[in-house]
């Protein structure tokens, strides 16, 4: 068994950081936060929304390489697209959900890469990212949590 560690746990902890932030968004005003470049915005639901998508999307990707087969192509709207549910207010209720959502999806990556162990986290993908570059890459998933940061002030 390696000692080196799974690169995907930096996923985990991403999210941990996320839920965090989250737990303050209960008072969230209601006025969605924009980005530093004006073009995005964010709540806490779409926040919550964007991680999971993002999670799921490249976790899809790591599915896809270690079976040796393409990619689905990617034809989400992402951050560019806010629907009328991430604009409602974020309750006790929707924490608990997050919680469970987004640490179950954060577990599942991590485990996926402890299955397929340190030797993959860096073998050659073709045109495509290692394991490695994908969990990294994964792992700023907070920053969508970011854009709304801390709102218990």
């Amino acid at each position: 068994m390696s000692t080196e560690t799974n690169p995907a746990h930096a996923v985990v902890d991403s999210v941990e950081h996320s839920l965090r932030l989250a737990a303050t968004w209960r008072t969230w005003d209601g006025r969605p936060r924009h980005t530093d470049d004006g073009e995005r915005i964010y709540t806490p639901h779409k926040v919550v929304r964007r991680i999971a998508d993002h999670i799921v999307d490249h976790l899809a990707e790591v599915e896809a390489l270690l079976a040796g087969v393409p990619t689905q192509a990617d034809a989400w709207g992402a951050s560019m697209v806010t629907t009328e549910g991430d604009r409602v207010a974020f309750t006790d209720v929707d924490l608990v959900e997050a919680e469970q959502r987004l640490r179950r999806l954060a577990r599942t990556f991590e485990l996926r890469y402890s299955a397929a162990g340190p030797a993959a986290w860096d073998a050659p993908r073709g045109d495509s990212w290692t394991l490695r570059e994908i969990a990294t890459h994964l792992a700023n998933v907070r920053w969508y949590a970011d854009q709304l940061g801390d709102l218990s002030a």
